[in-house]
């Protein structure tokens, strides 16, 4: 076999990207790729973000016949002054540096309170994959003006004063997309028009328009004023209300709840002053839901905790008006979904710092937001049911019918798993729900953080199973003797599925729990549990992984009690390991918090935890963190080949050598 010559491994082997190169070699880390609706969306963020800290009445987006597309505002226009510790014009930052930006600074005083773009990668991502991008700023009376191609700046600033030809003040930035990072040139109209559209709904009084200038009907003595042209205006003064009834499918079985709602101070841990949210609400009998979320005008096309505590926030005040005029009948127990799934909703919410996932910010994963939504939607629908108690025993009706069809559906899988079901194990604290797609089973770790787990839990889908000690290493443990282990035994009777092997067709009819979930403690010896219990699914039960049936939940080590600084009061941070406590701590610093002002507790272990905290961190399925587990690219043999290398009995020469290898890469928690 000819050996392939590779070239040899030294210091100049590591390149070191700088500027906006990393964009350009991984652009979908960045932003998405197929299309470049993304990179112009940036730039409407940012003229909507002047628009909603209250300086523009106007956003104006064209698509022009050359394939270029501009965004116009009559916001403050970004400085364009020279930076006092880059040396280099404002404007020319913006563009070209990562993470630079003025939405960091959310203390009093900064630029901006609210506003969706935060990472500071924006505009500069936009730049990085456009063959050319010119930027206008009017402000102060002066109009600066400079252009860019791949990143570069092509065209250095030049700064005039103001005709009476110019705008008062203001951005404008034409961008030339770059065909060769994307999968298709053109932008989805549809997708655009829905997303200006929305900026126009949830600012009410702010006009948007869209103007696509056509191919041919360029002026010859004008080419810059496109004689013929569609355009399309948005201007909203009924919001939120307006935009969901004409969106709707059905009528509504009672009158639309709608509520506005933000913190006049400190109110409460967490809440920061201005932060809450817009939302109108519409339960229809039938027919599709219209769900559209957004943060500080961020669409949030994947949800995220917002969501989640506006879900909350109803299912508590129609459970609480049911129950408090005695409507629900003998047997039927209400759930979130049930009063969830008939309800149509836009939800507007503002938050001062906005945790999302990934750059292109379609989930929102902040977990205040749960709690702050909740709060202030819960008090207001209760106040609403009670003072229209015709509507509210209306939307009863609705949810109880809903919870009823639920069951009933659950009833009939539970028939069909028929008789002969084994005793489950006596320290199994198992859920209410038979619902096998919501319910999950977590194996926790010892019988204290079993006890914080049972109490934290949610008692109606998830169920507990302490585990004593560390469970057996079964990698080479043939399968008949599998049963003579006491914890491999209940927990195969609790999860309802027979030891089987890759090529075996196992009984799923039996399977009590969606997720069966892994949870440990932070630290070596949890870590250690965990490997054992994965080697456990992956040797005796590889279908419930294949299947997607196993999760390791990822506890925090680590809680840090903020002090209050700037506008954001004391808070309770949880990190997740060091490299998390090291980065909490540096946004703590950024944010103005004096150094040491906080206190760290690092936990021993899930018993260490109060049944409020493990819920919040670890069981909550809004704000938990859960990773599921399966065979990955390589596929089910390289799993088997390292579970041999690791766990095999005859392999301790080759763990010698991994080890020799890697160990001065690891860092021992002793």
């Amino acid at each position: 076999m000819p050996t392939v010559k590779t070239a040899a491994y030294a210091e100049s082997s590591i390149r070191v990207l700088k500027g906006l190169e990393p964009v350009k070699q991984r652009p979908g880390m960045y932003t998405r790729t197929d299309n470049p609706l993304h990179i112009v969306q940036e730039v409407i963020d940012n003229a909507a973000d002047e628009a909603l800290a209250g300086f523009g009445k106007r956003i104006a987006l064209a698509l022009h016949a050359d394939g270029s597309v501009s965004v116009e505002d009559d916001g403050r226009g970004i400085p364009f002054g020279v930076h006092p510790e880059e040396g280099v014009p404002v404007v020319e930052i913006v563009f070209t540096r990562l993470h630079a930006g003025g939405k960091f600074d959310k203390g009093s005083g900064g630029a901006y309170s609210f506003s969706g773009g935060l990472h500071g990668v924006g505009v500069s991502v936009t730049n990085a994959l456009a063959r050319r991008l010119q930027v206008t700023v009017c402000r102060d009376g002066q109009v600066a003006a400079l252009a860019f191609s791949g990143g570069d700046v092509i065209e250095p600033l030049v700064v005039r004063e103001r005709t009476s030809a110019d705008r008062r003040q203001g951005t404008t930035v034409r961008v030339w997309p770059d065909a060769k990072y994307f999968e298709a040139a053109d932008l989805p109209r549809q997708e655009l028009v829905h997303l200006l559209r929305s900026k126009a709904v949830l600012m009410p009084g702010v006009s948007v328009t869209l103007m696509v200038e056509k191919a041919a009907s360029k002026d010859a003595q004008n080419p810059q004023n496109p004689r013929d042209a569609e355009t399309q205006t948005w201007l909203y003064k009924g919001g939120l209300r307006d935009y969901l009834t004409q969106g709707l499918a059905a009528d509504p079985i009672i009158p639309l709840f709608e509520g506005e709602q933000y913190a006049s101070g400190a109110e409460s841990d967490n809440v920061a002053e201005g932060e809450g949210a817009a939302w109108c609400v519409a339960f229809t009998d039938d027919g599709h839901t219209l769900r559209e979320s957004y943060v500080n005008l961020i669409p949030t096309v994947a949800g995220g905790t917002h969501e989640s505590g506006l879900k909350d926030g109803l299912f508590q005040a129609v459970k609480g008006f049911i129950e408090l005029h005695s409507l629900m009948p003998k047997g039927v127990k209400l759930m979130p979904e049930d009063v969830f799934s008939r309800a149509s909703f836009v939800l507007s919410a503002k938050v001062l710092d906005p945790q999302f996932q990934g750059q292109i910010k379609e989930r929102l994963n902040s977990r205040d937001a749960l709690r702050l939504v909740s709060n202030y939607v819960k008090p207001a629908l209760e106040l609403w049911l009670n003072q229209h108690v015709e509507h509210g025993k209306k939307l009863a009706e609705l949810v109880i019918r809903q919870a009823q069809t639920r069951q009933r559906a659950g009833q009939k899988v539970e028939k069909r798993k028929g008789s002969g079901v084994a005793v489950l194990p006596g320290k199994l604290t198992d859920c209410e729900s038979r619902d096998t797609t919501l319910n999950e089973v977590f194996l926790v770790e010892g019988d204290s953080a079993g006890g914080s787990a049972k109490m934290g839990r949610d008692k109606e889908t998830q169920a507990i199973l302490p585990l004593r000690g560390k469970v057996l290493n079964a990698w080479e443990v043939e399968r008949d003797r599998l049963f003579a282990n006491t914890e491999i035994h209940d927990i195969a009777v609790a999860v309802g599925v027979d030891p089987h092997g890759p090529a075996d067709e196992p009984d799923f009819s039996g399977l009590r729990y969606g997720k069966v979930c892994i949870l440990s403690d932070a630290d070596v010896d949890g870590s250690h549990i965990q490997v054992l219990l994965l080697t456990l699914f992956f040797r005796h039960f590889p279908k419930l992984i294949e299947r997607g049936h196993v999760y390791v939940a990822k506890p925090p080590l680590f809680r840090v009690d903020a002090p209050a600084r700037g506008r954001k009061p004391p808070a309770k941070i949880y990190a997740l390991d060091e490299g998390e406590l090291h980065a909490t701590l540096d946004k703590l610093r950024k944010e103005g918090a004096r150094e040491g002002s906080w206190s760290i507790s690092r936990f021993k272990g899930l018993g260490e935890m109060s049944a409020e905290q493990l819920w919040e961190t670890t069981l909550n399925p809004e704000t938990r963190r859960l990773l599921q587990v399966g065979f990955g690219a390589a596929g089910p043999l390289a799993v088997t080949q390292s579970l041999t290398r690791l766990m095999g009995k005859g392999e301790a020469a080759a763990r010698r050598e991994l080890m020799e290898l890697h160990g001065d890469s690891v860092e021992v928690d002793v």
